[in-house]
């Protein structure tokens, strides 16, 4: 069973990979092109998913919103992994006052949520996908700080690391050569469930108005414009949400099942 659900994990993530980068290069239509005369036209051969208000293929903004959400999700979890994981082993290096410091200030980072990190950077500076990666990258800090200072702590006291500390070494070449590549499956793992946290967090800042901004398509962004289309045309809804649900859920799935296999403790005795 658990095989079976990280493959699939593994599946569905692949395939929004692969429809992202495809977008790069080709979508059935220009997913900017508005076409009055082709307004909430039905599913068709020509259009698979049916074209939006404006007469847009959805099939064509939805391949251009899986790009937005990964490179959303790229940068944003790529500044929490690297800010995080520097904080954590420093913390864990140093401990004393430097290691509180650090954590009273993971936990005033919980205080911000992503929204309401994004609300102050959209006042101050205005809203856009900018925005957005930087307020979902700042709030999964904390979260990669406490995970990896807490498995840095445990490794700091096994014999390799203190044998280390006889010879000579200092902290930082331990830290560099010993400590951190014991992490790299933790930060694997929680980085796959960050990813699909930024995700989810993209398409809701998007679909308030602090994200992606038009007409660049986003999956939130559709999910705003189709509000007040629900009952005429559903299926402008549906397939947005439908896209977030599948990559949300592969990137979980594949995250359960990569801490199975990366996990010591998850193996089987």
């Amino acid at each position: 069973m658990k095989r079976a659900a990280f493959v699939l994990g593994a599946a569905l993530t692949v395939l929004l990979l692969l429809v992202a980068l495809l977008s790069l290069a080709w979508t059935p239509w220009p997913p900017e092109q508005i076409d009055m005369a082709r307004r909430l036209a039905p599913a068709s051969g020509a259009h698979w998913l049916g074209c939006d208000q404006l007469g847009r293929d959805v099939l064509s903004r939805l391949m251009a919103g899986a790009r937005s959400a990964w490179l959303v999700g790229v940068v944003a979890v790529g500044l929490g992994l690297i800010g995080g994981t520097a904080l954590g082993l420093l913390a864990a290096a140093r401990r004393g006052w430097v290691e509180a410091l650090i954590l009273r200030g993971a936990d005033l980072g919980y205080a911000f949520p992503a929204l309401l990190l994004a609300i102050l950077l959209a006042a101050a500076l205005g809203p856009g996908m900018t925005i957005a990666m930087v307020a979902i990258g700042l709030h999964a800090v904390p979260s990669f700080a406490r995970l990896v200072n807490g498995s840095a702590k445990s490794w700091w006291t096994r014999d390799f690391v203190l044998a280390a500390r006889v010879a000579g070494r200092g902290k930082v070449a331990i830290t560099l050569r010993h400590v951190l590549p014991q992490l790299l499956p933790l930060l694997i793992v929680q980085g796959t469930t960050s990813f699909a946290l930024a995700i989810l967090a993209e398409a809701g800042l998007s679909y308030l108005g602090l994200g992606t901004q038009p007409p660049q398509a986003s999956w939130g962004r559709l999910l705003a414009e189709a509000q007040t289309l629900m009952f005429e045309a559903p299926q402008l809804a549906i397939a947005p949400g439908v896209a977030i649900t599948l990559a949300v859920l592969g990137l979980n799935l594949l995250g359960d099942g990569l801490r199975d296999r990366l996990d010591p403790k998850e193996q089987p005795r």
